[in-house]
């Protein structure tokens, strides 16, 4: 705990913290951060191998393939979680499936599924969009001021 908020509690809740801390388990922090590269490593491979697959089966250019690779990524991402198997692996690699853009699908999707039993317009609409809603404006202004930088770069050059 850090000193500013131990200044703030009283002696005994003081030395409750230091006991606690005392007896909590250490992190194993090099498994967790092998298994998240492993497993955020094994989804970027699979990643890399769909698209070019894309490229290779289906005559798409390196620029082309890209769409249907990150579509398919997300699908299986959505199926995964509706069997209940991208949570657990979520549990054993952690960070490591909550970077890639499958992660981001398993977050809108497990809030879609926990809230369909409150309609669709309020319950998976609603909260669906509490999470990915944050996201969507950031990548959009975000898009909007790089845009605009890039006009501004090629009317002035």
């Amino acid at each position: 705990m850090a000193n500013q908020k131990m200044k703030k509690l009283t002696p005994v809740q003081q030395a409750y913290q230091t006991i606690a801390k005392r007896h909590e388990p250490q992190r194993p922090l090099a498994r967790n951060f092998t298994r998240a590269f492993v497993v955020g490593g094994l989804i970027c491979v699979v990643g890399q191998a769909l698209q070019e697959m894309f490229m290779y089966y289906f005559d798409f250019t390196e620029k082309t393939a890209g769409n249907p690779t990150s579509a398919v990524l997300i699908f299986c991402s959505v199926l995964l979680t509706a069997l209940g198997l991208y949570d657990r692996i979520g549990q054993y690699a952690g960070a490591g499936t909550a970077v890639p853009v499958t992660g981001f699908a398993n977050s809108i999707a497990s809030a879609a599924i926990e809230h369909r039993s409150e309609g669709f317009v309020l319950g998976v609409g609603g909260n669906m969009f509490k999470l990915a809603g944050s996201v969507i404006v950031f990548g959009v202004v975000a898009a909007f001021i790089i845009g605009l930088i890039k006009a501004l770069v090629i009317m002035g050059g």
